[in-house]
């Protein structure tokens, strides 16, 4: 099913469309249509091979930075091949809307990523591939940074001595190309034209061709080093003979010089990676609601539920975002949602834990609370676990809905319970962290210097939150010891996060933090512009969070540094949702987002 034009040749469109032979996951797929309208017989023949051509190659193709391709057919005087859908922009026009120059450490970073798939063309069995047509705008950046070569419609497997028609694009092309000549160097040679472009933003199509040796890269940029313009002048010989001998030596000579610059450090880590703004990360859909969204979506069933301020939870389909039901409460819904056996539970600010089919939007029961309910429910064994505005943590059976036992506590408690071990963890708006029991028996409590919103993570080893004390606490899970404690910035109400040996939270003072929890130390902190009050998300090998700056980002869990961000049109308070390479929001501007990961 097609959803939208992405792009726009001379031949064709290129559409994103959703695969329906996948009816309960969200597949995108790019579908490559070429309109065959030419009058001359021979050009049409011509056409349609070089389609063909690019269908036959891909199909050999199976390389990270190469998309997949899916099927291909024709249909009276059209074509069309159905691809991997890539999220993100080409160089061309990340070149166009950057600030200034490329920092040179992502341009080589990108050459040595091109010379590794060049080299994997260059070298396919049982038939050589030369890509002919290397320039930035075939080169696409997807939403985690990672190189993709797209637009093989004239790649040609190659077989030596023979000549064909000239083709490629003028102003990167070699001067063999335009005899019909082109080999491996050809490549070599339109890579080094496209790394000009990169360090110069000039693009060579309007320059004379042939001139790069009369304007070198220290002309217009004179941040590049001689070494890494060096390289580049080579590739860019107007012999074949003169420039390296293949790839392989080309790719070897830019690590040398980055090496030898001590850019090579810098590539895995630049923190100068172009980032995708509204026009380069469009949201797959959005739908608005009445009132304000400021909690976190939830998913099942390919419906994402989502609470709102105008009294509401909503069902949507995680697809397409169309409105299935909704079901009404009688205050503010900030809850998250928890779905267990089909039913949807939830908090509202009516005093009621709620409990809906999650089909019909149906009420299967209600449980009364003295309080506004803002907390989100926990379920297990049986029980749903929820505290309240009233200062008690309430267990409640899940299938009848009636109270199994109540835990008084000091304050409101808007922390979501955290269970494990037949113990449940909760913080309160006082500053009380509770460990009770199956029996509502508090095991052990914790005083911090203010309240703790923050929902705890706890693990084997250790209980972590966040306090709006300014300080990320991790507690022994048995006896509530301090094990350690990180100083952050200022207050925080935000939920940890961890992936492999760093915990990750947010804070009051707009940063979002990656600590070691072995030596609770800073491993690397990130800016927002406002507030970071929802708890980030990891995904893969990526970190999802939002900010009161009406943004979400998403950060390289490793390193902290910024693949993409994607700006709403309010400030957003919730937790992003990443299901199936999917991220959903609400925002405070009443609409709730669908986006690639």
């Amino acid at each position: 099913m097609i959803q939208e034009v992405v792009g726009i040749g001379g031949m064709g469109s290129v559409y994103r469309a959703r695969d329906l032979h996948f009816p309960n996951v969200v597949k995108l797929v790019a579908v490559k249509e070429m309109v065959n309208l030419a009058p001359d017989p021979q050009v049409r023949k011509t056409v349609i091979k070089n389609f063909e051509r690019e269908a036959n190659i891909l199909a050999t193709l199976t390389h990270p930075s190469i998309p997949n391709i899916f099927d291909y057919f024709s249909s009276d005087d059209r074509a069309y091949l159905v691809l991997e859908y890539i999220n993100g922009q080409d160089l061309e026009a990340v070149v166009r809307e950057a600030d200034g120059f490329l920092s040179s450490a992502q341009v080589v970073a990108w050459g040595i990523e091109l010379c590794d798939v060049l080299s994997f063309l260059h070298n396919h069995e049982p038939d050589k591939i030369i890509f002919r047509d290397m320039k930035p705008s075939n080169v696409m950046l997807d939403s985690r940074a990672h190189i993709m070569l797209v637009d093989f419609g004239i790649a040609k497997q190659f077989q030596t001595g023979q000549k064909g028609t000239m083709i490629g694009t003028e102003g990167y092309s070699p001067p063999e190309q335009y005899r019909g000549e082109a080999t491996h160097l050809a490549d070599i040679y339109a890579l080094g034209a496209t790394l000009h472009h990169l360090f110069t933003r000039r693009d060579p199509r309007l320059e004379p061709p042939f001139s790069f040796e009369e304007r070198p890269i220290s002309q217009s940029n004179d941040e590049v080093s001689p070494e890494i313009q060096a390289v580049i002048a080579r590739a860019l010989a107007y012999e074949p003979k003169d420039r390296y001998r293949d790839i392989d030596e080309m790719k070897d000579a830019l690590v040398a010089a980055a090496r030898q610059t001590g850019l090579l450090t810098r590539l895995p880590s630049s923190r100068s990676t172009p980032t995708f703004q509204a026009d380069g990360i469009k949201p797959l859909w959005k739908f608005k609601c009445e009132d304000e969204i400021r909690g976190t979506p939830a998913l099942f069933d390919n419906t994402v539920f989502v609470g709102c301020y105008d009294n509401n939870l909503y069902a949507l389909d995680a697809a397409e975002g169309d409105f299935k039901w909704k079901y009404p409460t009688d205050g503010g819904v900030v809850s998250t949602p928890a779905i267990v056996d089909g039913n949807i539970f939830f908090g509202s600010e009516d005093k009621r834990l709620h409990v809906v089919n999650a089909r019909s939007g149906k009420i299967v029961w209600a449980y009364y609370a003295e309080g506004p309910v803002r907390s989100s429910p926990r379920i297990a064994e049986g029980h749903a676990f929820i505290g309240s505005d009233d200062g008690v943590l309430h267990a409640i059976n899940s299938v009848t809905g009636r109270a199994v036992w109540s835990t008084p506590t000091s304050s409101a408690i808007r922390s979501t319970p955290f269970v494990a071990n037949d113990l449940i963890y909760v913080g309160s708006e006082s500053g009380e962290f509770y460990c009770v029991d199956f029996k509502g028996k508090i095991k052990w409590q914790f005083k911090a210097k203010r309240g703790i919103t923050s929902s705890p993570l706890v693990t084997e080893n250790a209980v972590y939150f966040t306090s709006v004390d300014g300080h990320l606490y991790a507690l022994d899970p048995k006896s509530g010891w301090v094990l350690w404690k990180f100083k952050l910035g200022k207050g925080s109400i935000s939920s940890p996060a961890i992936l492999d040996n760093l915990i990750y939270t947010g804070a009051a003072d707009g940063f979002v933090y990656a600590i070691d929890l072995k030596s609770s130390k800073e491993v690397w902190r990130f800016r927002t512009e406002h507030q970071v009050a929802g708890s980030p998300v990891i995904y893969k090998d990526a970190l999802y969070c939002t900010s009161i700056d009406s943004h979400l980002y998403c950060l390289d869990a490793k390193g902290g540094q910024l693949r993409w961000k994607y700006a709403t049109e309010g400030p957003i308070t919730g937790s992003p949702l990443v299901y199936d390479d999917i991220v959903y929001i609400g925002s405070t501007d009443h609409q709730i987002y669908a986006l690639l990961a």
